[in-house]
């Protein structure tokens, strides 16, 4: 794809200048916490949530199956987001757009070292899948996710090494990998994570506390009949 035309009659192209800018009138303490949080901050974050989303599941989850189907929706957050950067590959090969800071003069840019293509931005796809995945698992802990993807996107085009549709692609792509292929995910995820929670060493891991009993029973463990009345009485 050509270089996009720097003139004021491309929307696209007027946005980069006007988020791009900011970093030239931001002190340069400003721009390494942003390069930083672009980076790798805001992708940690997303991580930390999505282990965070799986604890509380666990801990509220009421039986087995819940707790299974919990466990494969988060496990589904990591997944989504390797399969959209997977699909993002022969995108980026067909598209080829230069990135915008050898199109256009005038940008600061904050990271160097940026030789491969522009659409879609990897960073916003990765953020967007993590976020509408998380959003499947947990509501709440979902829309915190969306807004941390929505910024870590601007962050791109911040920094100069992303135009607004490249980070509005990797959206786009993200939330349709992770919400299309979702019921497929919990289909073939949940018989796996109900197996392991139902497991003598995995129960820890998917059970919630309230039926880590029930498992050991069902696994043949002596004595957990009556270590189950004691925790009812």
């Amino acid at each position: 794809m050509a270089g996009l035309e720097d003139s004021g009659s491309n929307p696209d192209v007027s946005l980069l200048y006007e988020i791009n800018g900011l970093a030239k009138d931001a002190p340069t303490w400003f721009d390494d916490v942003m390069h930083y949080v672009g980076e790798y901050g805001l992708m940690f974050a997303l991580v930390l949530l999505g282990v965070w989303t799986w604890w509380k599941l666990r801990a509220r989850a009421g039986s087995l199956d819940e707790a299974a189907q919990s466990a494969a929706a988060v496990i589904w957050v990591p997944l989504a987001a390797a399969i959209a950067v997977i699909v993002n590959i022969p995108i980026r090969g067909f598209v080829e757009r230069p990135r915008p800071f050898n199109d256009h003069e005038g940008l600061e840019v904050l990271i160097e070292g940026k030789t491969d293509y522009s659409f879609v931005s990897d960073h916003s796809t990765l953020a967007m899948a993590m976020a509408v995945g998380i959003f499947i698992a947990h509501r709440k802990y979902g829309l915190i996710a969306i807004v941390m993807a929505f910024f870590a996107g601007v962050s791109r085009i911040y920094m100069g090494v992303h135009y607004p549709t490249d980070v509005i692609g990797g959206f786009a792509l993200g939330t349709a990998v992770a919400l299309l292929l979702a019921p497929l995910a919990a289909m073939l995820l949940t018989p796996l994570t109900r197996a392991v929670g139902r497991s003598r060493h995995g129960s820890w891991l998917i059970a919630p506390r309230s039926v880590t009993d029930v498992s050991r029973e069902t696994s043949g463990t002596p004595g957990s009949r009556s270590e189950e009345r004691d925790l009812a009485a």
